[in-house]
């Protein structure tokens, strides 16, 4: 199909895609904590992950976040998709979850990396999503089917995360 039979307009909800990595090891997960110069989330802890450029797929994405962020790669897998309703644009966010990490983890300009116990991030301080991400994807294994969501800001600002 050509470019100009996609039916893009202005006026249809839009996405920016993202990918999030949950990297496991039994029961402890490998957060960021984000870095006091950061925008957002600064000082939060953090699921792995950023944004999916031009021309990558969801998971090479997810692979090169992996790297930039901890220096680690893993075996990952689609483990679900989250769609974000943040306004006129909203975000497309495909969780990834990984195990068997390989490499010498290393801090980034994005944070430091550190290994959480499960039961740990409800005493830590995180954003708002990743405690109930977490529940989620805790018990999933790989051949699990993915699970599908969406989240959004209700009239008092919090966010919500529904699952299907």
């Amino acid at each position: 199909m050509p470019q100009s039979d996609q039916g893009i307009t202005k006026d249809r909800y839009m996405f920016i895609p993202r990918v999030a990595i949950f990297l496991r090891r039994r029961d402890e997960y490998l957060l960021i904590k984000g870095a006091s110069t950061k925008r957002l989330w600064a000082g939060k802890y953090n699921i792995l992950g950023g944004h999916v450029e031009r021309g990558e797929d969801v998971r090479t994405a997810a692979e090169r976040e992996l790297l930039e962020e901890t220096g680690l790669t893993a075996h990952l897998w689609l483990c679900g998709t989250v769609v974000v309703d943040a306004g006129e644009v909203g975000v497309c966010l495909f969780v990834f979850l990984g195990e068997n990490p390989r490499g010498e983890i290393r801090a980034s300009k994005e944070g430091a990396v550190e290994w959480v116990q499960k039961d740990a991030v409800l005493h830590l301080p995180v954003v708002e999503d990743l405690p109930v991400l977490l529940s989620k994807i805790h018990a999933m294994k790989r051949g699990d089917a993915p699970f599908f969501a969406r989240s959004f800001y209700d009239e008092d600002g919090k966010l919500k995360v529904v699952f299907d």
